[in-house]
């Protein structure tokens, strides 16, 4: 596997630039002769989608959900970040290309950093335009607030459902090129096989749920937007439909998987409350702006939070990062949450909780603001804990959330196979070992509208020769032939365990040695365990019912049997990564004070991981990572 990140010559806030001035274009007439595949409809693929059919590319877009307006993109409540300047509060798109860098623990390119906060005012103009309903100050300015890690506020929002009214933006976009026949729209379909021809990406094989009926799509170039795998887990906040098997089938095909075990456990989510759960529930960062976080400063203190005097409180993000208090990036305060709990100071009915409250707020900003910017938030816990969050504190806890690694793309965000891209959560592109707050929506964003379709013109001006990509060829044939073989493999195999029931094994495993905390000897046990999983897995799974129809226990068995491989390269990649860094949070690289401990003279690099086999160790590729702008610093927040 080569790796060329291809970064532009020149000063940083030139790159960008530079690259759209000398990069190859498609003339008009020569694009509608071009067929782009999209697979995922959340922010990232709509807003592609959309932008190359506007462009005149012929596109296929697929997404296993009943619209595209169910991508789990509408999850994302708190905001979108933009580096505007609105409040004069010294904000700049320098500022926010540190405070990313900075963030990430300086595990991300400079170069793509400083791309996504240069291209972020744009996409506010943009969204705008599309009709977002973003909050407004009286005086009818787009209003802002802050969000972890950050000093500034530079977080447009729509109240608690930003990301909702983003993707109904970026759907209007996709569905007026539906129906302008440029764009052909597959609901329903997940793919389960990328097609190679001569090395290059050229199409997919998809499965019908409603039918499941096996088709084949032809293309000049792939993309993948589909999402984050931190479903691993099981339990997490994301929809019970998320999976990683698209980008997994792409790494398994040569596709290099950079940084795998970067995965977020974001610190504002409700506890679990038993056994019978499938998810948790997040509840938005924004919260913190407001909300003031603590537990008792006695054991297992069984009272009522309003009977525990203030000075029986512990705050203690505040007590330990003054200078950010509850704003403290999501790494640190769900490890800091998470040492509290085991500590002893936990709270709620199963002690796995910490409170935040808005308590102070309410007495200096009156109930009603509170309810003006948090108010359906405030509507939901009320709706899943029956409790009222005005009147007494909310109860948080640490859980499963974003992957901040993916499939490696190079600045065009390209993978390591020619014609496949990948963009938002499934790449690992942005945010290194740990993602700010409201910087999500805004990478999927950013790549799908303002990033791949400059980008994929370079490598599609040479692929007019190619003619029309046909699923005649043997490609085709033999990628369908396997989609098949393991579908049946699935349905034969007539065991005794549910593929729901491995899941909820292997996502307690990882959580436990993968999570918020690591060490070298729970993560070998880790790989050991899975393997055992893996193969009885393979021996004693149960999946009724056919291929032939709906069968959503066959759809889990293949997402399953993706996770289950991919755990294991998870763990591969905590255990080789001998120093803490960001979410990465191994316990024998820790300061005196706690805190992580990088080792950059050893591993100032990404680790990018090529596919083997199935019964061998994945194979290590190192992308240096180069600062020429800001030296890495101690990420202190204290």
């Amino acid at each position: 596997m080569k790796l060329d990140a291809k970064i532009p010559e020149g000063p940083l806030q030139e790159k960008w630039n530079r690259y759209k001035a000398t990069c190859r274009l498609v003339s008009p007439n020569n694009k509608k002769k071009l067929d782009i595949i999209v697979v995922g409809t959340g922010l990232a693929g709509s807003s592609a989608a959309a932008s190359f059919a506007e462009m005149g590319y012929k596109v296929k877009s697929f997404c296993f959900q009943d619209s595209p307006r169910r991508a789990h993109s509408v999850a994302a409540q708190g905001g979108v970040n933009a580096s505007k300047n609105y409040q004069n509060d010294g904000d700049s798109a320098f500022r926010m290309f540190y405070d990313t860098l900075k963030g990430g623990d300086f595990r991300a390119r400079e170069a793509n950093v400083y791309r996504l906060a240069e291209c972020s005012a744009n996409l506010i103009d943009q969204a705008v335009a599309q009709g977002v309903p973003f909050a407004r100050e009286y005086g009818g300015y787009l209003a802002n607030r802050s969000f972890g890690g950050v000093q500034v506020r530079r977080t447009f929002y729509a109240r608690g459902q930003t990301g909702q009214q983003l993707l109904l933006g970026a759907y209007s976009a996709l569905n007026r090129q539906v129906a302008e026949g440029n764009i052909e729209l597959f609901s329903r379909h997940e793919m389960l096989e990328l097609v190679l021809i001569d090395g290059k990406a050229r199409g997919i094989i998809a499965r019908n749920l409603d039918t499941g009926e096996i088709e084949r799509h032809a293309a000049h170039a792939v993309v993948l937007a589909t999402g984050g795998y931190g479903k691993i887990y099981y339990l997490s906040t994301l929809a019970m439909g998320c999976n990683g098997s698209a980008i997994w089938r792409a790494h398994k095909k040569g596709a290099g998987f950079a940084s795998a075990s970067w995965t977020q456990i974001h610190p504002t989510c409700l506890p679990q409350s038993g056994d019978y759960q499938s998810k948790l529930t997040l509840m938005s960062e924004s919260l913190r702006n407001d909300g003031r976080i603590w537990v008792p400063k006695k054991e297992n203190d069984p009272r009522e939070p309003g009977d525990i005097p203030e000075d029986e409180r512990d705050y203690y993000l505040e007590r330990r990062y003054p200078a950010f208090g509850n704003l403290a990036p999501r790494d640190i305060a769900s490890r800091a949450a998470k040492e509290r709990i085991d500590a002893g100071f936990g709270v709620g009915p199963q002690r796995n909780a910490v409170y935040l409250d808005f308590a102070h707020a309410i007495q200096e900003y009156g109930e009603d603001t509170i309810r003006e910017r948090y108010g359906n938030l405030f509507r939901m816990y009320e709706k899943i804990t029956g409790h009222n969050a005005y009147q007494r504190p909310m109860m948080i806890s640490p859980a499963a959330h974003f992957s901040m690694g993916g499939l490696w793309v190079d600045y065009e965000l390209m993978t390591s196979i020619p014609g496949l891209y990948a963009i938002g959560e499934c790449n690992f592109s942005d945010h290194g070992a740990n993602r700010l707050g409201a910087n999500s929506l805004l990478q999927a964003c950013v790549d799908g509208y303002f990033i791949l379709p400059y980008t994929i013109g370079n490598y599609l001006a040479d692929e007019l020769r190619a003619g029309k990509i046909s699923t005649d060829h043997p490609a085709f044939a033999e990628a369908e032939t396997q989609v098949r073989e393991q579908l049946q493999r699935f349905l034969d195999i007539k065991g005794n365990r549910t593929a729901t029931d491995y899941h909820k094994e292997l996502g307690l495993l990882l959580y436990d040695k993968c999570g918020v905390q690591r060490t070298k000897e729970g993560l070998e046990s880790a790989i050991e365990k899975i393997r055992a999983l893996r193969a009885d897995f393979w021996e004693n799974l149960r999946v009724p019912g056919t291929s032939e129809h709906v069968n959503t226990e066959l759809e889990k068995a293949g997402r399953v049997a993706d996770y289950l491989e991919l755990a294991e390269l998870m763990c591969y990649d905590a255990l080789t990564r001998d120093e803490s860094c960001g979410a990465h949070f191994r316990e024998e690289f820790q300061t005196a004070e706690g805190e992580a401990e990088r080792r950059d003279e050893e591993y100032q690099f990404v680790s990018v991981w090529e596919y083997a086999a199935a019964d061998q160790e994945p194979v290590l590729h190192r992308e240096e990572l180069e600062f020429e702008t800001i030296q890495p610093s101690v990420r202190s927040y204290k």
